[in-house]
């Protein structure tokens, strides 16, 4: 397998796991550019590359850059910006965490909060916050865990995380 095929199967691949991890398809995709690029690619070479439209290159570095995942150079005599992804594993690891945490745990464990201020007495009252009580315990704990992790020196994680092989 040449070079140019292997990256072009990693984008490919990259893009399809985006959907899994809450990222459009086409997010997932400039990143892995980014991420197998050698040098800054700028939003033209990015949109030859993947063939995709100027507003939807801009979209998406935009978003890149926001969650942490990619970061933008400006270079000296050029007006164009260039954009690179963070490639350090944990880095990226722990800007996705964050931005999961901000996107989906938090806005849960807001809601579960809120569906208890129920006036109704009674059996499926009490079992309904049960179930909410159960829910809202588990989301407490991830998110603590996530927090130790966030925090975690990264010889500590990458040992613990060794273990569960």
């Amino acid at each position: 397998m040449q070079l140019n095929e292997a990256k072009q199967k990693f984008i490919a691949a990259w893009g399809a796991f985006g959907s899994n991890w809450g990222i459009n398809r086409t997010m997932a995709q400039v990143h892995a550019l980014l991420l197998c690029s050698p040098t800054e690619l700028s939003a033209e070479q990015v949109m030859e590359q993947l063939e995709i439209s100027r507003g939807n290159a801009n979209i998406n570095l935009r978003a890149l850059i926001d969650i942490g995942l990619v970061h933008k150079k400006l270079k000296t005599g050029d007006r164009r910006e260039y954009f690179f992804a963070e490639k350090n594993m944990l880095k990226v690891v722990r800007q996705i965490i964050q931005h999961r945490k901000r996107k989906e745990l938090e806005p849960l464990l807001e809601m579960l909060e809120g569906v208890k201020g129920i006036t109704e007495k009674g059996s499926e009252t009490d079992a309904f916050i049960g179930t909410i009580d159960d829910i809202q315990l588990f989301a407490q704990k991830t998110d603590k865990l996530l927090d130790i992790m966030l925090e975690a020196d990264a010889e500590w994680l990458l040992n613990n995380f060794l273990r569960f092989k």
